[in-house]
């Protein structure tokens, strides 16, 4: 037996939580390079632009195979023979530049005697520019096919190339390599990759994440849990290591629905509820990233109301009804009912407070039986 009160109230939504930094930072390989060893560790502290969290050089050339060699080496002779073009017709640019300089010459001097006519003088004057403007084209054409023979040599290079490593020593050596700085100022989470190894541009290496005040809850609600809670509602955080429950606040519901498989295989859909940290919750213990926590989301609460228990209400016909104790008698009394959060019933209307009633009544109880309250052992 219980008794029906008056007192506080409330009535929640039960579910199992995860922690998760609001914003984690990952950060990436900027180019495709060769990753140095991580010597971070997860847990550190960092500092936005000034702790080094990795290093990375630039890639090493592959090797070539002996068809790919062939090919580069005819494109190095094919370049050094167009190089050679390009002087040949650089000196025959430069003889017919001379050769106009001096008809030039020879026909101002002369124009001067009266001799020469002036179309004929305009004729050489355009000549001789001619002439220096195809002595540029092929200066020109001679810096463009020694850029071919360059780029044609670069093709050859290789691991098995004896400077090549004293060139990558030379030129990209530890103190020439890139630096990868903490983005945020936070903890490291989690090391993604932490041997040396090479990387294509964009791989993740490591996040970052600010554990002390960046910390939230999120939360995988039934839908049709979803639905009755509301931006602001208050939060009970339980079961969550520390002695004392947390408190929280809803800030986000996701308009968005998802399906997930229950441990018996049965297809829910869920909603995804961030909740916030209460401001006046400072001090969070070891709470890191990802760990699990159970959260009471309080949908309705009143400080004081009629309260029955949950379990002496039972179904007749269409109302609720509960058994009373009246005079060492069960007497079948309907009641009106409010709220219900599985354990406490609000009762509106049909008993008086102080009233005694029967818990799990049984189906062969009837009204006007005797009882006597059970005496536990």
């Amino acid at each position: 037996m219980a008794s029906v009160h008056v007192g506080p109230m409330i009535v929640t939504i039960n579910e199992e939580g995860r922690t998760q930094v609001r914003e984690p930072y990952v950060v990436s390989a900027p180019v495709a390079g060769e990753l140095q060893r991580v010597t971070v560790l997860p847990g550190e502290k960092v500092i936005k632009g000034q702790t080094v969290v990795a290093q990375m050089r630039p890639v090493n050339p592959s090797a070539l195979d002996m068809r790919t060699r062939e090919q580069a080496l005819a494109a190095v002779t094919a370049a050094e023979a167009a190089l050679r073009v390009a002087q040949a017709d650089l000196n025959a640019a430069i003889a017919n530049r001379d050769f106009s300089e001096r008809e030039l010459e020879r026909a101002n001097q002369l124009v001067e005697r009266q001799i020469f006519s002036k179309v004929a003088q305009e004729r050489a004057q355009q000549a001789a520019r001619v002439a220096e403007a195809n002595v540029e084209t092929a200066k020109a054409a001679i810096a463009m096919r020694e850029a071919e023979v360059a780029n044609a040599r670069a093709q050859l290079i290789g691991f098995d190339d004896n400077r090549l490593a004293e060139a990558l020593m030379r030129d990209h050596g530890p103190s020439h390599s890139i630096p990868l700085h903490a983005p945020i100022d936070g903890t490291i989470l989690k090391i993604i990759q932490k041997s040396e190894t090479t990387l294509p541009a964009g791989a993740p290496i490591l996040e970052i994440g600010d554990i002390e005040g960046d910390l939230e809850v999120v939360a995988e609600l039934l839908s049709s849990d979803a639905v009755q809670v509301r931006v602001g509602n208050r939060v009970l955080i339980t079961n969550w290591g520390g002695t004392e429950d947390l408190e929280g606040m809803v800030s986000r519901i996701d308009p968005y629905g998802f399906t997930k498989y229950s441990a018996l295989g049965v297809e829910e859909q869920r909603v995804e509820t961030t909740i916030q940290f209460a401001k006046s919750e400072k001090d969070l213990g070891n709470l890191g990233h990802g760990f699990r926590v159970e959260v009471r989301i309080v949908v309705w609460e009143t400080k004081e109301t009629m309260i029955v228990p949950s379990s002496a209400l039972f179904r007749q016909n269409r109302d609720w009804a509960v058994f009373a104790v009246a005079e060492g008698r069960a007497v079948l009394r309907r009641v009106s009912v409010g709220q219900n959060n599985g354990v406490d019933a609000q009762l509106l209307d049909g008993l008086p407070p102080g009233d005694q009633v029967i818990l799990f009544p049984s189906a062969n109880l009837v009204s006007g039986q005797r009882v006597a309250r059970r005496q536990l052992e």
